[in-house]
């Protein structure tokens, strides 16, 4: 009998104590920080595309193209490690109305830019050396973990603000925060696309600029769920 008392009271204590961690009084919000930065650097993409009746031609004359591409981005001392090539295709295309096999032959190569100073003449030289493709071009900020721990800090700021601005009408504040949940998206650089065309420049001429890189934007968002005291 005395087993049976003992095992209903620690029953009762159990139910009673989960009883009391669900009635603790909480809320639950959301906060969002924003970063606007100037980019520093651009990654593009750019691809030589060859087209012609013999393949080992239409690759001879690729290879002559991105030979002069890679010669042109070791002369503006790119660091090895900031351009690769991305893709290599020889592909026969068939025309079932003349019938006849062409071939098209095309080398992708990634350039990243960490100084945009050199942005506008290295798209002119790309151009000059044979790449009649760009693919596009992505503007990126070289210290975006900085930048996104920065948004996170805003997002949290403003959820515990928000929190403040709920309770503060009910004589309650906010005490420690029971969960947080990251809902932030992975940041994607947005890409500018382009089709290539040559700058027709009079003899003597400098440059034109033709970048406007604008800002970008990275976002984190979180929800909180505080206790109230």
């Amino acid at each position: 009998m005395k087993r049976a008392v003992v095992f209903l009271s620690l029953m009762f204590m159990t139910l009673s104590y989960g009883q009391e961690i669900k009635q603790i009084p909480q809320i639950t919000v959301s906060g969002e920080g924003k970063v606007k930065v100037v980019p520093d650097q651009a990654t593009i993409t750019a691809t030589v595309e060859t087209k012609g009746n013999v393949a080992k031609e239409v690759k001879k004359i690729n290879d002559e193209q991105m030979d002069a591409v890679l010669k042109l981005i070791k002369k503006m001392n790119l660091a090895p490690s900031d351009y690769r090539t991305q893709r290599v295709a020889l592909n026969p295309q068939y025309d079932y109305e003349k019938k006849k096999t062409t071939y098209n032959a095309t080398q992708t190569i990634e350039i990243i830019v960490r100084d945009l100073n050199k942005y506008d003449e290295l798209m002119e030289g790309l151009v000059s050396q044979g790449i009649n493709r760009i693919d596009n071009v992505v503007f990126q900020s070289s210290k975006l973990a900085q930048y996104e721990s920065d948004a996170r800090k805003l997002a949290m700021k403003e959820a515990k603000h928000k929190a403040e601005d709920y309770v503060s009408v009910l004589g309650q504040k906010i005490g420690k925060a029971i969960t947080i949940n990251d809902n932030s998206q992975t940041y994607y650089p947005q890409p500018v696309f382009a089709t290539m065309r040559k700058m027709e420049m009079s003899d003597g001429a400098a440059p034109r600029e033709t970048l406007a890189v604008g800002e970008i934007t990275i976002t984190a968002n979180v929800s909180v769920n505080f206790i109230l005291e």
